[in-house]
């Protein structure tokens, strides 16, 4: 292959002069330039071994094929003519720095798209460092970008920025926002009109502009639904999970104008000949985990300025173009700068592994741009931890180097581990990303996929045969559907779920919902395989699931035994009672519970008390025994206690009730009343400080409310005649209510002379005629007070 027409060729010699000099730079070049294919060839043609390293698979077969050169990715290896390069994946190149740390017969490995920032180049690149620092001095390093900020990759590997331009074909920006406004994206979930809006943008660039046209859309659904409108037109689809096929009539110019919709992953990573026009939907995919639920899934994300400015490149890489964005300048200016990085999104259980496996347990020694989150790194080693892969003091154990060896996630290489080569073919269902159509029954999945006939079914029998050779002795007796559900419950242990309501629940406590028609309704157990939970919903979504039993499941899981005591309120109820119960779990899931008969209760009968204060009864008699303590300590304070502490003094007053209590009903029976008298053993004293009555002058005993801020004497007002001075209690003036000869209100004073002085004329005049048989004299400071009506005369 020749580079002598490739903007690359002007840096070639600087370039090798910094790695020679410095062991490391880090090369920045837009696409077109040549930096994927032409750089490695140079490399090798200084007499170099060289590593290439690319974050997709797509990426590794197009490199490869375009230099002539061997590639490796999972499950799949070729010769290419020239022996001096290889090209990997990050994967790949992950699993030989674990087994070979030297990596003995290379000379230099090259990470391209670095600024893509998957979690696997991280990792790669902070791994490579530290060989270089420590085994192999000379070992060289190159970092290549498609972008130009590269000031932190200079710093992180040491080395210097080597820039290539690349040729100067401009790109028209043609705005095409939606005429009416779309639904943002949520989840997974895209407008239709924005596909429709993205679908009449593509067949107005054919009308428009010359050349192929190259489509962005977030996912491989989006691309279906968008070729499903392009009718009468050469459609291509490129995506994760394109046949190989596919690919090669994407990488070589067709006979006919041609539409590729494709994911992100045609950003940077693949050259597309004839496209002189680009379509960007204006969204992508992103990864987000629920580290609390240990759920994962994709979420539909506008795209940042960096990505959109990479889309917009493709159109200029031949000639000169034009891109049509789906969106507002506006809207422009809003975007994000930059992608977040995978490692601060991402479930970090396999990159934690694979730190573990290098010695950084926490990671904290690795040269990461991006340190992971402590919440991220700390769930991932949770579940290390849990799979058997971690030791309680987070050393990788022999069983963790296997898994980490395997290929595939922790989780899934636990139960390829444990289960054997019977399971390589479950395995190898759920490492790759199932078909757009792929049904919630993983059963029905994996039979589909033994009948053949898709690209899907080619790739997943190599991977099934990759991993057969990395399996363990397992259980050979286990039958078809019972292996896959156990394989599933191993590796997704907190998502084994049990029937309740109308959904399940998982023993990691969250809800769960299988689609509306699905086979596996009937259902008892499941063990769920892919499950994921939109942003705001309560419950998870059931993806794929296979139906299992309780055997399995208690096989999968641990489950534990405890004595479960507490004052219970059931869902729905307002009203609580004591529940003591032996309870064995399934983690969330409750597989059984007796009554504890001799439990101490205690605490839950005081957390009633104190939940639930109605739960005793307070007669009147309690009520106003209460009142009048409250009363005390308002107006006295210590030793009279608080009336809303007393629960918290309920062993000096509910003793021996609260002994005796075992449920609410037993605290409904307390004659409360009697027991707060235990209370206040200076009966006498309350008397003083808060008498139950007090004696007016008509000599009747009248009850003293406490129920208000202030004590209330309620009484006749003819029983009051001569009484100028208003009461107190413990220096609390009282509050009388003067009643009618009927016993209701007519006055209320805390100052009776003012009363006799200035109110009663008004009262006089007001009831004598209506109570003409009670007195009702001119003077009531000197008339008798009485409580009883003048004698009728015969």
């Amino acid at each position: 292959m020749r580079h002598d027409s490739l903007p690359i060729r002007h840096v070639l010699p600087g370039l090798l002069a910094a790695l020679d000099r410095h062991g490391s730079a880090v090369l920045t070049a837009p696409p077109g330039t040549g930096k994927t294919t032409v750089v490695p060839l140079a490399l090798a043609e200084a007499g170099m071994r060289v590593l290439v390293a690319e974050p997709r698979r797509l990426a590794v077969r197009a490199a490869a094929r375009r230099m002539g050169v061997s590639y490796t990715i999972r499950g799949e290896r070729h010769t290419g003519a020239n022996p001096m390069v290889e090209v990997v994946t990050t994967g790949v190149l992950l699993q030989r720095l674990q087994r070979d740390q030297e990596l003995a017969g290379v000379d230099a490995v090259v990470l391209d798209e670095c600024h893509e920032r998957h979690l696997d180049a991280d990792a790669s690149l902070a791994f490579l460092l530290d060989v270089r620092d420590t085994l192999r001095p000379d070992l060289r390093l190159l970092a290549t970008s498609a972008t130009a900020d590269a000031e932190p990759w200079s710093r992180l590997i040491g080395g210097p920025i080597v820039a290539a331009t690349g040729a100067a074909y401009p790109v028209e920006t043609v705005w095409a926002p939606p005429a009416r406004p779309v639904a943002p994206p949520h989840g997974l979930r895209v407008d239709p009109a924005l596909l429709a809006h993205v679908a009449s943008v593509v067949r107005r660039a054919l009308a428009e502009r010359a050349g192929d046209v190259l489509c962005f859309l977030p996912g491989v659904a989006e691309i279906a639904r968008v070729a499903g409108m392009l009718d009468g037109v050469t459609v291509l689809q490129v995506h994760g999970q394109a046949p190989a096929h596919v690919q090669d009539a994407v990488l070589a110019p067709g006979p006919a104008r041609r539409v590729v919709l494709a994911t992100s992953v045609a950003e940077s990573s693949l050259t597309v000949p004839g496209v002189r026009v680009v379509v960007d939907s204006g969204l992508a995919r992103e990864p987000r985990t629920d580290h609390a639920r240990g759920l994962g899934s994709l979420t539909t994300v506008r795209v940042s300025k960096a990505s959109a400015g990479q889309r917009a490149g493709r159109a200029g890489r031949e000639a000169e173009g034009t891109v049509y964005r789906c969106w507002s300048a506006a809207d422009h200016d809003r975007l994000a700068d930059h992608a977040r990085p995978e490692i601060a999104l991402a479930d970090l259980t396999g990159f934690a592994l694979q730190a573990a496996c290098w010695g950084a347990p926490d990671a904290s020694g690795l040269a990461l741009l991006d340190p992971p989150p402590p919440a991220a790194m700390s769930a991932a080693t949770r579940t290390l931890e849990a799979l058997g892969a971690l030791d309680p003091a987070s050393r990788v154990t022999e069983r963790g180097r296997r898994m980490a060896l395997a290929g595939v996630h922790p989780r899934l290489a636990r139960a390829l581990l444990d289960l054997g080569p019977g399971a390589a073919e479950v395995v190898a269902l759920l490492s790759e990303q199932l078909p757009r159509d792929a049904g919630d029954d993983l059963v029905e999945v994996w039979r589909a996929a033994r009948r053949g006939g898709t690209g899907f079914a080619a790739r997943w029998r190599q991977e099934t045969r990759r991993l057969q050779r990395s399996a363990g002795s397992g259980r050979p007796d286990l039958p078809g559907d019972t292996l896959a559900g156990t394989a599933v419950a191993l590796a997704f242990p907190e998502r084994v779920a049990r029937r309740r309501g109308g959904g399940y629940l998982m023993a990691s406590g969250t809800q769960a919902q299988l689609p509306e028609g699905s086979r596996l309704h009937t259902a008892e157990w499941l063990a769920i395989a892919v499950a994921d939970r939109q942003a705001g919903s309560a419950s998870a979504r059931i993806r794929q699931a296979v139906e299992i039993d309780e055997e399995t499941a208690r096989l999968a899981h641990p489950t534990t035994t405890q004595d479960e005591i507490a004052w219970h309120v059931p869902p729905g109820e307002r009203r609580g009672d004591v529940l003591a119960r032996r309870v064995e779990r399934l983690g969330a899931i409750e597989l059984s519970a007796a009554p504890l008969k001799d439990a101490d209760v205690r605490e839950a009968v005081l957390h009633g008390l104190r939940t639930e204060p109605d739960v005793l009864t307070w007669t009147k008699q309690a009520k106003e025994l209460r009142d009048r303590l409250a009363f005390c300590h308002r107006a006295i304070g210590a030793p009279w206690p608080a009336t809303d502490a007393l629960i918290d003094l309920a062993d000096q007053w509910l003793e021996p009730e609260l002994s005796r209590a075992r449920r609410r009903a037993d605290l409904e029976r307390i004659d409360v009343a009697a027991a707060l008298k235990r209370l206040i053993p200076w009966s006498e004293r309350l008397e003083r400080a808060a008498p139950e009555r007090i004696e007016v002058p008509s000599g009747s005993h009248i009850r003293v409310d406490y129920s208000g801020d202030r004590p209330v004497l309620a009484v006749k007002l003819q029983e009051l005649f001569g009484w100028q001075e208003t009461p107190e209690i413990s220096g609390v003036p009282v509050l009388v209510h003067l009643l009618s000869p009927a016993g209701r209100p007519v006055a209320v004073t805390a100052d009776l002379a003012s009363f006799w002085r200035e109110g009663y004329r008004s009262v006089r005049a007001e009831l004598r005629g209506r109570y003409p048989r009670h007195p009702w004299p001119e003077d009531p400071l000197t008339a008798p007070p009485t409580r009883r009506a003048k004698e009728r005369r015969s």
